[in-house]
């Protein structure tokens, strides 16, 4: 039963460089018994069996690799172009983890220290070292800011990790970070007094509608063909592979007919959160992707098949804040969702809230909170790690549908 966590690494524009792979055999995060070379062991074995594709999306993939894990050879059995290999601090840079490295830099490998702190032991493997990751949460400012400075002009990319606000991500990129680890992407920048654009109140009023305790089937399909381009981007959507549709979409009442008004709502949930993120990061709407379909998988364990729909909903509506720069409150009092949601999504609390920490805390590779939250609400553990992997194949096949059917 092993968990994986996939956490993107940002570019300087907030677009995904890479993924790093977190990985536990089994839920419990005891690290005075975790086994680190069993636990990059599994890396190996579950992307493989998953497929490096599926899970990195065509992307770098940086694996934490301990010292056993880099003297046994494991790495190269991964594609050289695929790989970052990441020594961990725990890692003691003696002559033999040195002349490991030495191999993988010859056989093409692309090598990032952990953790980094600047001691002279670690002065070999810094000269074989492609990326230096500094931990935003146990070094001070000036301590990034030095490190940055004297390791970036020797062509070595830094990274900042552990980035959890939006100005800490501003003082990185001023201190010559070019690689980013952390949420802070899913950290809202609120526009006080600014309104939202036009075309993205016509998304927020669609959402409105989809969302309604008591939806109008027919004023819902008239309100969508009175705006050509939401007609257009909806069906665009819908026939593409990732929604796996077995006839084409010819019309709105089509669409309702083959998909229901459940169906229909979800979809359409989709399509408006997905302009409404057009032109932020491209991960801030993976990220709601990934929750709302964890969620909704999570629902039948949970004892609330019937709440799958709005689940999903919750999911999806997470970073909201974010993706429309107005906070949270004044968005959820637009919208008719459900009290359970917005009691979630404000007060943080009930079953609904434990669904989505469940989901928050699976992407943080927080395993002792996942563990803990499964055991308060009685859900078993044999499932889960299959239905994150179902989520994020999901949601990579809808976000790649969502970008080569959007219009600008």
């Amino acid at each position: 039963m092993k968990f994986l966590a996939r956490q993107p690494i940002l570019d300087r524009r907030q677009e995904v460089y890479a993924y790093e792979l977190l990985f536990r055999d089994g839920i419990q995060d005891n690290c005075d018994g975790m086994n680190l070379e069993f636990a990059s062991t599994s890396v190996l074995d579950t992307s493989f069996l998953i497929g490096l594709d599926k899970i990195t999306e065509g992307r770098r993939m940086f694996v934490n690799c301990p010292r056993e894990f880099l003297l046994r050879g494991y790495v190269s059995l991964f594609p050289r172009d695929a790989v970052v290999v990441e020594i961990l601090e725990t890692v003691k840079p003696d002559e033999e983890i040195v002349e490991a490295c030495q191999l993988l830099k010859q056989d093409g490998f692309l090598i990032a220290l952990d953790d980094f702190v600047d001691t002279p032991d670690w002065a070999p493997l810094v000269e074989l070292a492609d990326f230096i990751k500094v931990d935003f949460r146990l070094t001070g400012r000036e301590q990034q800011r030095t490190l940055a400075a004297r390791y970036a002009r020797k062509g070595i990319r830094m990274l900042a990790e552990k980035v959890e606000t939006q100005e800490e991500f501003a003082a990185a990129v001023k201190m010559g970070y070019s690689l980013f680890q952390g949420y802070f992407f899913c950290k809202p920048e609120i526009m006080q007094h600014q309104s939202l654009p036009a075309f993205k109140l016509a998304y927020l009023e669609l959402l409105q509608a989809a969302t309604a305790p008591e939806i109008d089937i027919g004023q819902l399909a008239t309100q969508i063909k009175h705006d050509a381009s939401i007609t257009f981007r909806l069906l665009r959507y819908l026939n593409s592979a990732a929604f796996g549709l077995r006839s084409e979409i010819h019309s709105i009442p089509h669409a309702l007919s083959l998909l229901g008004e459940r169906e229909m709502r979800k979809w359409i949930a989709v399509v408006a959160v997905g302009v409404m993120a057009d032109g932020r990061p491209g991960e801030l709407m993976t990220v709601p992707l990934v929750r709302g379909r964890f969620c909704e998988l999570l629902a039948p364990l949970a004892g609330l098949p019937q709440h799958a729909n709005d689940l999903f909903l919750l999911g999806l509506l997470s970073v909201m804040d974010a993706i429309l720069g107005q906070p949270l409150e004044a968005i959820l009092g637009e919208l008719p969702v459900r009290q359970e949601i917005k009691e979630a999504l404000l007060a943080r609390t009930g079953l609904y809230r434990n669904l989505l920490d469940i989901a928050i805390a699976h992407e943080n590779a927080d395993w002792e909170k996942v563990n803990s939250l499964l055991e308060l609400l009685g859900v078993s553990k044999e499932l889960v790690p299959v239905l994150y992997v179902s989520a994020l194949n999901w949601s990579s096949a809808l976000h790649r549908g969502i970008h080569e059917h959007a219009i600008g």
